[in-house]
């Protein structure tokens, strides 16, 4: 007993999970390139709280893929240019037409340190011969049990985030 309630007292108070959706969808085009892909967590003031992925060209044989980061217009200017690229266990490849799941731990390196209060979950996409496009949920942390969507237009398509204390 007294193992199983130190085990209990070490557990972070508040501490919540969070899943995010996000949704690429296949577009007819003649030219088809994978989208870089920012998602983060946005304070108040539109400034990023934490880099959840940051999806580029990644493979060292073909072109630098940071060169067009910038291209991911409002990640870019709330906090992507002072990034230092890669990022470990944030940057990775761009992703294939489908649906893509990212589980964070609330006790986790990425969400380690944010505090409570209101939020927005962003995820902006810019596509090579193609458009730009981003989207908003709004979120309180660490909150209880919550859901929020968003429906892309173009370049995304749903994105869902859901909360789990």
């Amino acid at each position: 007993m007294g193992a199983a309630l130190a085990l209990l007292c070490a557990l972070p108070v508040g501490a919540a999970d969070l899943t995010v959706k996000v949704q690429i969808p296949s577009l007819n085009v003649a030219e088809y390139h994978r989208p870089y892909i920012a998602v983060w967590i946005e304070n108040e003031d539109q400034s990023i709280a934490k880099h959840l992925a940051v999806w580029y060209q990644t493979d060292p044989k073909k072109e630098d893929g940071t060169q067009w980061l910038k291209d991911l217009r409002q990640w870019w200017r709330r906090g992507g240019r002072e990034a230092t690229m890669p990022i470990d266990g944030v940057t990775g490849a761009t992703r294939p037409v489908g649906e893509h799941t990212l589980k964070f731990a609330g006790n986790g390196k990425q969400l380690t340190g944010l505090k409570d209060g209101k939020y927005n979950l962003v995820v902006e996409a810019a596509r090579e011969v193609g458009g730009r496009e981003l989207l908003r949920v709004p979120f309180e942390w660490p909150g209880k049990q919550q859901h929020g969507t968003a429906q892309g237009k173009t370049e995304l398509g749903t994105v869902t985030l859901d909360i789990t204390p």
